[in-house]
């Protein structure tokens, strides 16, 4: 049994292996910022092991204490209802575990910083910013919540950074895509256009955000986030937030 709750990192799966091999390469980066910390990976779907299985094999293994931190970007139905949902369902039938939701890992000054390492990456220089529009391209959601978290995103960012502009963009659900809002860009006399995928690891909507951005050729596409330093501690954070302040959704304890 651990010493530390364990952390329970809930990704949504994917049929894409890229998405099981970059959540498994954040979750090594975050075990080795810290040593002890048991950390475990569940998915929602597509990939193996299940969230109800993992608590399974946690609570066989005498483990009392779970934090579940959604590998989320913003609050929409998936921090909602689906992982609450699945979290009340397992602790139902495993006597003695107790589960806390930690929040998601969205909006923080860490994911900005993340996204400008891989800009950086992808050619984009701290001096190219006055004349550079970027275009903040997110999965998308049905959920206004989630949608007006993004567009604050993209404000905030602008702001703080000293862009030209920063346009949020959507690869499902909601409006514009990203080829529309790096042709919006051009159109308004932006120099050069970046597209920065608001996405953690590679998939179908990663690669529906790519080819917007080659459609209405992008000047630079930078890759999504993976396993970059930033996201890494901004896991252990909300880890820590939750352990400190026990709010947001209730323990679920069986």
């Amino acid at each position: 049994m651990s010493a530390r709750p364990t952390l329970l990192v809930i990704a949504h799966g994917s049929r894409d292996p890229r998405h099981a091999a970059t959540v498994s390469a954040l979750c090594a980066r975050v075990r080795a910022l810290r040593p002890g910390l048991r950390v475990e990976v569940g998915y929602l779907d597509f990939n193996a092991p299940s969230v109800p299985r993992v608590l399974e094999r946690l609570s066989a293994e005498g483990e009392r204490d779970v934090v579940a931190l959604p590998l989320l970007l913003t609050r929409a139905f998936h921090a909602k209802s689906d992982i609450p949902a699945a979290l009340r369902e397992a602790v139902s039938r495993l006597p003695r575990l107790a589960v806390h939701q930690a929040e998601v890992l969205g909006p923080s000054s860490l994911l900005t910083a993340a996204l400008e390492r891989r800009l950086e990456e992808a050619g984009v220089r701290p001096g190219d910013r006055r004349s550079t529009g970027v275009v903040l391209a997110s999965a998308g959601s049905s959920d206004p919540e989630a949608i007006a978290v993004i567009a604050e995103t993209a404000r905030e960012w602008r702001r703080t950074a000293g862009w030209c502009a920063v346009r949020p963009a959507f690869a499902s659900a909601s409006l514009p895509r990203t080829a529309d809002a790096v042709r919006a860009l051009r159109a308004e006399g932006v120099d050069r256009v970046a597209v920065a995928p608001y996405v953690i690891a590679p998939g179908f909507l990663p690669d529906r955000i790519a080819a917007g951005a080659h459609e209405a050729d992008a000047d630079v596409l930078a890759p999504v986030l993976g396993p970059a330093p930033e996201l890494a501690h901004l896991l252990l954070r909300r880890y820590d937030q939750s352990l400190s302040s026990r709010q947001g959704l209730p323990t679920l304890v069986a």
